[in-house]
């Protein structure tokens, strides 16, 4: 029950806390007028990789208000209190990012025509706040790698300095969900981590997707989307281990199994083929390039509104 006087324990959270109070930064503080390093064909590449980013900056933004409540309601406060700054955080990797796409005239990757992107922000969305902070996990540590191989390509460069900043950011979102996840591993029954690891799987498939769609952008800006996907299975399955996250303990594993088989007979593709259809109709309202617009009208943010 929420408590109008909790008890606030100086944990890692809090200390979390203090320190993006205190590394705080604003969109007038990127350094706009540095060089691009990247021809008209590439930075049309870029705006196309970057589409999957951007819409999960939107999703952890909105996601977080939801959880927020949920770790209050459950006594977490340190929890509470770090998420607060999360949101502020993805606030504003939301707006430097619209900001770059203004700056480099380009635009991202039109709903319709990549429909995984809303997929994956519908599967962040469902279970409670632990499979929301696991989904922010995984979320994170692919933005990690993305805006990391830009940091270490273009340090000089506009998208590589802003790729620096949000690194920062990013650092204390997987310290947060670790020592979250962390702690609540003990306490989950076997059926739980086998929902834990099916939503997992679920991503990945989902992230595979998108890649297959976004090969040649990749190329175009010379990163190997093949390997950057191994990479990130690989860097996943270590913090698995890091949290207690082992499937193999609690029959996970065959549970997993059992879900990859169904998937691979099919439901995925004819989804994904269904929300082709569905979002070719946007065109029609002029609002297509709008991620927003459909969030808006998600379970996710209905059940907010309760």
């Amino acid at each position: 029950m929420l408590k109008m006087f909790p008890k606030l324990d100086e944990d890692l959270l809090v200390k979390l806390f203090h320190k993006g109070v205190k590394s705080q930064w604003t969109v007038d503080d990127v350094e706009w007028d540095r060089p691009v390093q990247f021809t008209p064909e590439q930075a049309r590449a870029l705006g196309r990789l970057l589409s999957p980013v951007y819409l999960g900056e939107q999703s952890a933004m909105i996601g977080a208000s939801v959880a927020l409540p949920q770790v209050a309601m459950a006594g977490e406060t340190s929890a509470q209190l770090y998420l607060s700054s999360f949101m502020m955080d993805e606030a504003r990797h939301f707006e430097v990012l619209t900001r770059l796409y203004h700056r480099l005239d380009i635009q991202p990757v039109h709903l319709r025509e990549m429909p995984e992107m809303l997929q994956y922000h519908n599967r962040l969305r469902k279970g409670d706040r632990i499979d929301w902070v696991w989904g922010i996990l995984i979320s994170d540590i692919f933005a990690k790698n993305f805006y990391q191989s830009f940091a270490k390509s273009q340090p000089e460069a506009l998208f590589g300095k802003l790729s620096s900043r949000i690194l920062q950011d990013e650092s204390r979102h997987q310290a947060f969900a670790e020592h979250y996840l962390k702690r609540a591993m003990p306490n989950l029954p076997p059926e739980r981590i086998d929902v834990l690891m099916d939503m997992r799987d679920d991503l990945l498939r989902i992230m595979d997707a998108m890649y297959q769609r976004l090969n040649d952008d990749a190329e175009a800006i010379g990163l190997d989307g093949r390997q950057f996907l191994d990479n990130l299975r690989a860097e996943i399955e270590r913090k698995a281990k890091r949290i207690g996250l082992d499937p193999s303990s609690s029959g996970g594993e065959a549970s997993s199994s059992r879900r990859r088989v169904q998937v691979a007979s099919g439901p995925l593709r004819s989804r994904a083929s269904d929300l082709s259809h569905k979002f070719r109709a946007l065109a029609k309202n002029r609002c297509d390039s709008c991620f927003v617009s459909l969030l808006c009208r998600s379970r996710l943010v209905l059940a907010a509104c309760r």
